[in-house]
């Protein structure tokens, strides 16, 4: 059974910088997408950045530039470096996985990432 764990949230200055971790248990099978997601208060859950068991990325607009996504294989860690943060970055974080054989989905609990003015 797959598990996430997030770490590296914590609180920066606008125009900071962060890394967020998620280190994977259990068996992570090819094809998958591995993500972050956010979520600030009052608001939906939604996509940050992606990346595919082969490689390709993918992110929202607006972190494009901004933020990086990657992984490392042999440390089963996913990595989310943010530069230059905004206040409206502030939100809990979360990492996930889909495995696309099987269609399941794990989350991890998250993290939580606040940035001031």
């Amino acid at each position: 059974q797959v598990q996430l764990v997030e770490s590296g949230g914590g609180l920066v200055q606008a125009g900071g910088s962060l890394r967020l971790s998620c280190a994977a248990s259990g068996s992570i099978f090819s094809p998958n997408i591995m993500g972050w997601y956010r979520q600030a208060p009052g608001k939906q859950r939604e996509l940050v950045a992606t990346i595919t068991s082969g490689g390709n990325t993918n992110y929202a607009d607006s972190v494009k530039g901004r933020f990086t996504i990657s992984g490392d294989n042999a440390k089963n860690t996913l990595y989310l470096q943010m530069n230059s943060l905004k206040p409206e970055d502030t939100a809990v974080y979360y990492c996930r996985v889909t495995l696309l054989y099987s269609g399941v989905i794990v989350w991890g609990q998250g993290t939580q990432v606040t940035v001031s003015s």
